[in-house]
């Protein structure tokens, strides 16, 4: 009798990841998109747009918590994505694939401390 992994009883495999990152990409796509309305709503409404205005905006500290909670959620949605494009697309040389993985986070980490560094900086 032919082995059939068709149906209830298939047997299933793999790092059982896929709904957790599948979640993770729409929450954090949310959060960004919610972000950029208020970023819009802040433009359309604001009468001073030069840098002080802008500047202004940013020295307070529940717009910068708000943008580097965005930022995160950005670099999270980036690892995801990249994570999947090295594992699917890239190479299965486990090797090849570790070091890509590696120096993404790496890059990843880099550009939230830039981020923090530019954020307080104002």
């Amino acid at each position: 009798m032919a082995n059939n992994n068709i149906g209830p009883k298939r047997l299933v495999v793999g790092a059982h990841y896929g709904l957790r990152d599948w979640l993770a990409q729409r929450v954090t796509a949310i959060v960004m998109a919610l972000y950029t309305v208020l970023l819009l709503s802040l433009f359309l409404t604001g009468n001073d747009f030069s840098y002080e205005g802008w500047a202004g905006l940013f020295a307070q500290q529940w717009f910068k918590l708000a943008t580097f909670t965005v930022i995160v959620s950005l670099l999270y949605h980036a690892w995801v994505g990249m994570r999947d494009i090295w594992m699917d697309y890239v190479t299965h040389n486990v090797f090849v694939r570790l070091v890509f993985q590696v120096a993404t986070i790496l890059w990843l980490v880099a550009c939230a401390g830039y981020a923090a560094q530019i954020l307080w900086r104002v």
